[in-house]
């Protein structure tokens, strides 16, 4: 595909990532593990339905006898499917998102140490006016006396997301060199089933009304499943950076849908500081573009 449409397929996928934060907020009792455990449940269904028949047996060999490259994946994958929906029971959607926002810095540092990229120094610029914007964030909020714990915990999920995307970008270049093709969409699916797994002990008892289990649905199959499979997908047509750094998208229309939806409304500091990251996202791209 064309670059214009790999970029317009990544901040669709961002859209549908965004929703979660206005779906949580209408849950009526599940809370915490549990809404992690039921999202995972309906990703887990949602990618075995659409992995099914193109692969049938072989989709539970691949994951079973997979390599540890495959579970290693997996395991990044499990860690940004919790630690997201953890952080936004404990923090508002905003702080969640702006703390994502790290994840540009640390996908850039990992494909700097690990695959040796050698990146513009537009992309340096936006990385650290990015990093500026959420210590601005950070930094207001530890000024107030504010808890930063569901900011920390959604941390766990750019470092998952930087340490994958490395991982994919290097597994893509090796199938572009002939050297090994190796499909990765298995460990989407096995980081789901490690979800489950991870969260249904601390879960139980479950105290999910029939409503909460439907939005968990939505959670799982157009929230979740549908982009996942789409940006690992688009490993193979966008580098790693440009990836993290159009993810920043989701900033935007989850605070947006949130404060719409829900009526939270953002803090002064964290739209100054999610203001800063956006700025350097949009300034990176127009200026890739022009160069």
């Amino acid at each position: 595909m064309s670059h214009r449409q790999a970029v317009t397929l990544m901040v669709l996928a961002t859209f549908l990532w965004s929703i979660a934060g206005l779906v949580t907020r209408h849950l009526d009792a599940a809370r915490s593990f549990e809404v992690t455990f039921w999202r995972s449940l309906f990703n887990a269904l949602t990618l075995a339905l659409l992995l099914w028949p193109a692969r049938g047996a072989a989709l539970w060999r691949e994951i079973v006898a997979g390599d540890r490259v495959i579970w290693f994946s997996g395991v990044c994958w499990c860690v940004m499917y919790t630690a997201f929906m953890v952080a936004l029971t404990l923090t508002s959607v905003a702080n969640v998102l702006v703390s994502m926002a790290t994840a540009p810095l640390l996908t850039a540092l990992a494909a700097r140490l690990f695959l040796h990229e050698r990146l513009p120094p537009r992309t340096w610029a936006a990385i650290v006016a990015a990093a500026l914007g959420i210590a601005w964030m950070f930094g207001a909020e530890a000024l107030r006396g504010g808890s930063l714990l569901g900011s920390v915990v959604a941390l766990g999920v750019p470092l998952a997301a930087a340490a994958n995307w490395t991982l994919l970008q290097q597994r893509a270049a090796l199938a572009r060199d002939g050297r090994r093709n190796q499909d990765m969409l298995p460990a989407v699916l096995l980081g789901a089933l490690l979800s489950i797994a991870l969260t249904l002990p601390l879960a139980w008892p479950l105290q999910a009304s029939t409503h909460d289990i439907g939005l968990l649905a939505l959670l799982g199959t157009v929230q979740l499943a549908l982009p996942c499979l789409l940006v690992v997908r688009l490993t193979r047509e966008l580098p790693a950076t440009e990836l993290a750094l159009l993810s920043l998208l989701e900033v935007v229309f989850g605070v947006l849908l949130a404060w719409v939806g829900a009526g939270e409304v953002p803090r002064s500091s964290t739209l100054a500081g999610g203001a800063v990251v956006l700025a350097a996202l949009a300034a990176n791209h127009l200026a890739g573009r022009r160069a």
